[in-house]
């Protein structure tokens, strides 16, 4: 049919006139009535076939009854219905078109004449129609309107294109006009259909003095349809004649693309390649060139889940994944990528279907794998367990601490690799000590998702019966797994009560790894599980032994630090003083805070001398450690004895550091320590009668003095080198204490740490000071709760010295001239004061001892010479005299005449010594009060 609709496409054939004949079969020559004429062969031509076949097949394409006939009604159909309302629409159009000009430039025209220069001014002259109606005129002709009409506020015209019509009223509306308004109005007047636009002449004040109307008919902006309507009906004519044209090329063209095909075989290869399509394991989707969905099998929308309207549709809006999406809409080509669809990982690959020539677009195809699905899995559980051990070598081991490195581990393991977590060690472990594996375990961490498991406590002891998968872990020093906790019967003997509530609880499964750094064992960490209805697989495993390995590795190394800063601890504790000694002239409060990481060399000590004197002594050695503790207590120990020779602060701030000299040339030489050159020492020699302080410093902080009236200073001392570095002198600096005086000496990890300067921190010192409390204890409470660091990388410490005075009746003096006799006026003056304190039962020793003393003075010494007695906790005797001859206590020989003095002295006295002044010497016993 197609076929002979293109033949005879090209022919003319007109029906005859007249009634319609009765076709019948045509018949051959000499072929009996009613017998049909044979089918023509293939290749024959249309003018071999019978003619009445040729007529038929004529009719039938001009009937419409082949599909090119019934194309070609159509497009006629088509093409007149679009004449008919192209037409339409241009008169429709021209008419709009025409009545928006007219309006446009009635307006702008009557609006320009009113606004004219002169309009609004010929309104007021004695003719206006003789200035208006030229000028209206020659704007009518200019603009090609059809009038412009001027007329005063009463609609009277004072120009018009007629003559005769000037001085009448003007024919329109005009009320709105007068009001300050445009009017536009659509009219038919005498000249036809027209549009006219009023407009005010307004004056200064905005008062309406006249009125503007131009119009122009609608014809005379119109005639497109006239010139339009022509070339419409032209193009409607070439319109049916490519219609016409375009059926024979249908038909051709139908007859290639088909290759021959007739109806039949191209239904049957439709269903054919419609059941492959839908029936293959594997999704296809066809998408057009601007990304919307073509086609998609069965397989495709099972797979992407697409809804029943997906075809059409743009691929962006069918709710895939953005990545799957993306693809499919750009149509790039794509070979194997996996996308994760929902639940499914599908590998798509997708190609363009314009390579050769084809339509725009791209066809994919998916396939869901799910070996790929699985070995995913494993690599992101690979992953994960690798990013977790990645991060135990950070967060684990931050800090030397046993405990906390123990709560890392567990911290760090749950959730991520276990609900709950707990880690058991030995005792000794926690103090630094070497472990017993036959010791009972201290369960030293426990974290969980949860808070109220019904697992042993932090800090519960834990003995460990033989069948428990923790003893049996130990002992074979590996891993052992519980997958079923319900049933592990080993497990629950260790304490069936407990036992019973874990499993209720619903925790299923253990694996229980041993702590071990090297042969060493520290303890057992046990990862529990409830939340995953899986036990623990073999992977877990290996991952809980690598987690457990390296925290291990660093709880052995808090347990080593803990060991050594144990041990130097407990040096620097036991080189430290225990107790202060007893003596009323200082209040003494302290405090000493060991740094939080290592022990450093800080230290203090109150020393009672002679005289009823203190000495106060701070000291700080650079570093931390056991090396510094030592060094610490060495220089503690010279002090000590230093002080026992009554030397003044800056005499034995120069022994000191020569003392450190040699120790650093000594250590130097063995080449196995750091020098100590970086140790400070404050020295205070407090004197309760003449209430004088008397200080020196080797490189330390200066000490803060805070008078009775709560005013803090400090005071200026010079700033001697600190110890160690030789051959510079240090100085000293007297001050005079008012009683009730607080003197406070520290070290420089109260002031300056690494955020700060260590100005600074003496500025925040003083203010703290300014609020502290009357007493000494008070202002050490106070100054380190408000001074004190969370984490003191420094030793801190701290004395509060009150200071108090000796009272003056508790002092006798007498000056000694240098007689003999006059030793008889000491005694009986030392009696009488004696009585006066009711110490009549030492009046017998000490005039024995003065009697002695005083009898050296003056056979020894020179003048002046001074008796000095003072009632403090013991009984005081001063001889002074200018002499710097020191007296020696020996055995006198039988034959001796003396030397048997200072012998009866020792005995009689608890302490007795010398020291030294810039005027010469004092020899001093003191006595115990009854």
């Amino acid at each position: 049919m197609v076929r002979l609709l293109g033949r005879s496409g090209a022919r003319s054939t007109r029906r005859p006139s007249g009634p319609r004949p009765s076709y019948a079969p045509d018949r051959a020559p000499g072929a009996p009535d009613g017998q049909p004429t044979p089918r023509p062969r293939p290749g024959r031509s249309l003018a071999q076939r019978p003619r009445g076949a040729g007529r038929s097949g004529s009719r039938a394409a001009l009937g419409g009854r082949s599909v090119a006939g019934q194309v070609f009604v159509l497009q006629v159909v088509i093409v007149l219905l679009l004449v008919v309302a192209a037409v339409v629409a241009l008169v429709l159009q021209v008419r709009h078109d025409s009545t928006k000009e007219a309006r446009n430039r009635s307006v702008a025209v009557a609006e320009a004449f009113a606004n004219a220069p002169g309009t609004r001014e010929a309104l007021g002259a004695p003719d206006p129609s003789a200035v208006l109606q030229p000028r209206a005129e020659a704007a009518r002709k200019a603009t090609k309107v059809d009038f412009i009409v001027v007329m005063n506020t009463d609609g009277v015209r004072y120009s018009h294109p007629k003559e005769d019509r000037i001085g009448k009223k003007f024919v329109g509306t005009i009320a709105p006009a007068l009001a300050g308004k445009t009017v536009i109005e659509e009219i038919t007047g005498t000249i036809g259909p027209l549009v006219q636009a009023v407009v005010p002449i307004k004056a200064d004040d905005g008062s309406v003095v006249g009125l503007v109307s131009a119009g122009i008919t609608t014809e005379s902006v119109g005639g497109a349809a006239d010139q339009q309507l022509p070339l419409l009906l032209g193009t409607a004519a070439a319109a049916l004649a490519l219609a016409t044209g375009g059926t024979a090329l249908v038909s051709r063209r139908l007859l290639r693309q088909t290759h021959g095909l007739g109806p039949h075989e191209m239904t049957r290869m439709y269903e054919h390649h419609d059941a492959v399509l839908h029936s293959v394991r594997e999704g296809v989707l066809i998408a057009g060139g601007e990304g919307t969905l073509v086609l998609a099998n069965d397989e495709a929308r099972r797979l992407l889940d697409l809804p029943a309207d997906a075809e059409g549709r743009h691929v962006l809006d069918l709710g895939l994944a953005p990545d799957t999406a993306g693809l499919l809409a750009t149509g790039r080509v794509a070979t194997d990528e996996v996308h994760l669809v929902k639940d499914r990982l599908l590998v798509i690959n997708q190609r363009p279907t314009d390579s050769q020539g084809g339509p725009p677009g791209a066809v994919a195809t998916l396939r869901d794998s799910t070996e790929l699905r699985a070995l995913s899995g494993r690599a992101e559980a690979a992953r994960e367990r690798l990013n977790m051990l990645y991060d135990a070598g950070v967060a684990i081991g931050t800090s030397l601490d046993v405990t906390r490195t123990a709560e890392e581990l567990a911290e760090l393991a749950v959730p991520r690799f276990a609900d709950f977590v707990t880690v058991d060690l030995f005792d000794a472990v926690l103090s630094g000590g070497q472990p017993e594996t036959t010791a009972s375990l201290r369960r030293t961490a426990l974290t969980g998702i949860r808070k109220d498991a019904p697992l042993y406590p932090v800090g519960q002891r834990i003995r460990l019966v033989d069948s428990a998968p923790q003893a049996r872990g130990l002992a074979a020093g590996q891993a052992v797994v519980e997958p079923r906790l319900g049933e592990a019967a080993g497990w629950q003997a260790q304490d069936l009560e407990r036992s019973a509530q874990v499993v209720a609880y619903g925790i299923h499964s253990l694996i229980a790894v041993p702590l071990r750094a090297g042969n060493l064992l520290l303890g057992v960490v046990n990862f529990w599980r409830s939340e995953k209805p899986e036990p623990f697989d073999s992977d877990e495993v290996a991952l809980a032994e690598e987690l457990v390995a390296r925290a291990a590795v660093s709880i052995d190394n808090a347990r080593r630090y803990t060991r050594e800063h144990n041990m130097a601890v407990t040096l620097q504790r036991s080189l430290l003083p225990r107790t202060l000694p007893e003596q009323d002239a200082l209040e003494i409060a302290y405090r000493y805070l060991p740094a939080q990481e290592g022990v450093g060399g800080d230290w203090f000590d109150v020393l009672p001398l002679s005289g009823a004197r203190v000495a106060l002594v701070v000291g700080d050695v650079v570093g931390h450690g056991l090396h510094a503790a030592a060094t610490m207590g060495r220089l503690r120990t010279a002090v000590h004895n230093f002080s026992a020779l009554d030397l003044p602060p800056d005499e034995l701030l120069a022994l000191l550091d020569e003392l450190v000299g040699r120790i650093d040339q000594d250590e130097t030489a063995e080449g196995e320590t750091a020098p100590v050159t970086g140790a400070t020492c404050l020295y205070a020699i407090y004197d309760p009668v003449s209430r004088l302080c008397t200080i020196a410093r080797a490189g330390h902080p200066p000490p803060a003095l805070i008078h009775p009236d709560g005013t803090v200073e400090f005071p200026e001392v010079p700033a001697g080198p600190p110890l160690g570095l030789g051959g510079l002198p240090f100085e000293t600096a007297d001050l005079e204490l008012a009683e009730g005086s607080r003197l406070v000496l520290y070290t420089d990890g109260l002031v300056e740490d690494r955020s700060r300067d260590i100005d600074v921190g003496l500025e925040l010192l003083r203010s703290t000071l300014e609020q502290a409390g009357p007493s000494p204890e008070d202002t050490c409470r106070i100054v380190l709760d408000s001074r004190l660091p969370t984490r003191a990388s420094d030793d801190i410490a701290l004395i509060v010295a009150g200071t108090r005075a000796l009272d003056g009746h508790r002092v006798a003096e007498w000056q000694v001239p240098c007689d003999p006799a006059a030793v008889g006026e000491v005694r009986a003056s030392v009696t009488r004061q004696l009585a006066r304190w009711d110490l009549e039962e030492l009046t017998f020793t000490t005039e024995l001892i003065l009697s002695e003393l005083v009898t050296n003075a003056i056979r020894y010494g020179g003048d002046p010479i001074h008796v000095r007695v003072l009632h403090d906790r013991t009984l005081i005797c001063e001889v002074f005299d200018s002499s710097s001859t020191s007296p020696h206590l020996r055995y006198a020989a039988m034959t001796d005449e003396g030397g048997r003095g200072l012998f009866l002295v020792a005995q009689l006295s608890e302490r007795w010594g010398t020291r030294y002044t810039p005027e010469g010497k004092v020899i001093w016993a003191e006595q115990p009060l009854p």
